[in-house]
């Protein structure tokens, strides 16, 4: 059983409290406490020191109890004191504070009415934190539900287009490599009906597949270049199917998109030429390339991604061809201005660099595409360091050069033997950086990292200014 405590001051147990003493009490026990006259104005102003607004109710005390006062907060307040006299426990009343500077905020009050003269003492609890967080649980609810209604607004628009979609559609988790989804005509195709497959292995609906091998190798097939679809046997409509997929993820899993199509029901072309030209460039031994304007690989077949030793299309794509190429700039400006001039070259010699600093001898074709908005270079890449070889077993390529040197041991000093051969060396290597080039003497000169002006007294000097009819 509770008590209100008056038996212990009748009794002497508690002494009688100092006035400064009891405010401090108040102002600590309450966040805000009020002392009203009968006249209803602020005697006093009681304010927690923890709580921060002192400086916002310094101007309260003296000031009529309706002027802080929220209209509608101060009709119930008037009504509540009128039978405040009335009433054994106190009452408790929710009122909001307004001022000049139109700050306003919520305070819960329990009211006593004290002395004599029917004062009375208004010990409030601010009621902002409360609100405040009322306040976000409600942002919160209707973020949620705003968010619910649009996801429930995606769901309906993706189970319409599955259902009514014409196009079979099989979505396939590549984690689990089950079925997630598919649409009426998906189960159709595969000759089965959507609950029953749905949560079913892919690999099984298909003859002599494996689940980690179809995996892969759809996996693959989605991110190749070509994208084209496989051909596969459904296991129980027994249908030859040609299956398109498509990688995408959904909330941080990897799913893949089965577009599914009868075999039979795809237009053969009328010469073939269209399907012979794509497994060349998939299957052929020489590795083909297509760049565009400025020399940037657009794509790359697979002979090409083992001749640079690169992981996979994705990694060369975007690339500069002269990355790949020994002399970097200088053989991709010799390229681009030939090919762009004479809209062919035929059989450029030089090095693949691969991603690991390893070198191919090759030999380019290209081509210049330039019947579009967009033209594009497309090279023909054969590895020569095999027959190079074989070409060129131990000997050096300017004999006649090489037979006058030899000529000169036994009736020439060493030095001059040395001077001799430098110069039939600088020939040669001049020689070659003009053929590189067609002629094109200020490519040679960036090839050979010579002057302008260099090259031509080099020419002068070997007989070369006349070359090729210049």
């Amino acid at each position: 059983m509770t008590t209100d405590g008056r038996h212990l001051l009748s009794s002497g147990k508690l002494p009688l409290i100092a006035p400064e003493v009891l405010g401090e009490i108040i102002a600590s026990a309450s966040d805000l406490a009020l002392l009203i006259s009968p006249t209803h104005r602020v005697v006093s102003v009681l304010v927690n020191p923890a709580h921060g607004i002192q400086a916002r109710v310094a101007d309260w005390e003296g000031a009529s109890l309706q002027s802080i006062l929220a209209g509608e907060s101060w009709r119930k307040l008037e009504a509540r004191l009128a039978d405040l006299g009335s009433r054994r426990v106190p009452p408790v009343i929710e009122l909001n504070h307004a001022d000049r500077t139109a700050w306003e905020f919520p305070v819960r009050y329990s009211l006593h009415r004290i002395g004599s003269d029917d004062s009375v003492l208004m010990v409030g609890r601010d009621l902002r934190p409360i609100a405040e967080v009322q306040q976000q649980l409600i942002s919160a609810q209707l973020a949620l539900e705003r968010d619910y209604e649009a996801q429930r607004e995606a769901d309906t628009r993706y189970r319409v287009l599955m259902e009514v979609g014409r196009d079979p559609i099989v979505i396939v988790s590549m984690s689990t490599g089950r079925i997630t989804d598919l649409n009426p005509a998906a189960a159709v195709l595969l000759g089965g009906s959507r609950a029953e497959m749905v949560g079913a292995a892919i690999a099984q609906e298909f003859e002599g597949r494996r689940r980690g091998e179809f995996l892969e190798s759809m996996a693959n097939l989605a991110v190749a270049e070509s994208g084209g679809p496989i051909e596969l046997s459904a296991r129980r409509s027994q249908k030859r199917l040609l299956v398109t997929p498509t990688m995408f993820r959904a909330a941080g899993e990897r799913l893949l998109m089965c577009q599914i199509d009868l075999a039979d029901s795809v237009t053969p072309q009328g010469d073939d030429l269209t399907d012979n030209l794509a497994h060349m460039y998939q299957d052929g031994v020489d590795g083909i390339v297509f760049t565009d304007a400025e020399g940037l690989i657009v794509s790359a077949n697979e002979a090409f991604l083992n001749l640079t030793d690169s992981a996979n299309t994705a990694a060369v794509r975007g690339r500069s061809l002269a990355d790949y190429l020994v002399r970097g700039a200088v053989d991709l400006r010799v390229l681009m201005d030939n090919v762009k001039r004479t809209g062919q070259l035929r059989l450029y010699a030089t090095r693949l660099t691969t991603d690991f600093s390893g070198q191919t001898a090759v030999e380019l074709s290209a081509s210049w595409l330039n019947d579009r908005p967009n033209p594009v270079l497309a090279l023909v890449v054969r590895d020569v360091s095999r027959a190079d070889s074989l070409r060129r077993p131990s000997g050096v390529p300017n004999e006649e050069g090489m037979r006058n040197v030899m000529d000169l041991v036994g009736s020439s000093t060493l030095k001059d033997i040395v001077a001799e051969t430098t110069d039939v060396i600088e020939k040669m290597c001049i020689e070659t950086a003009l053929e590189l080039t067609r002629n094109n003497r200020v490519a040679a000169a960036d090839m050979l990292s010579l002057s302008r002006q260099s090259l031509y007294v080099k020419l002068r000097k070997y007989g070369l200014i006349n070359k090729d009819g210049d």
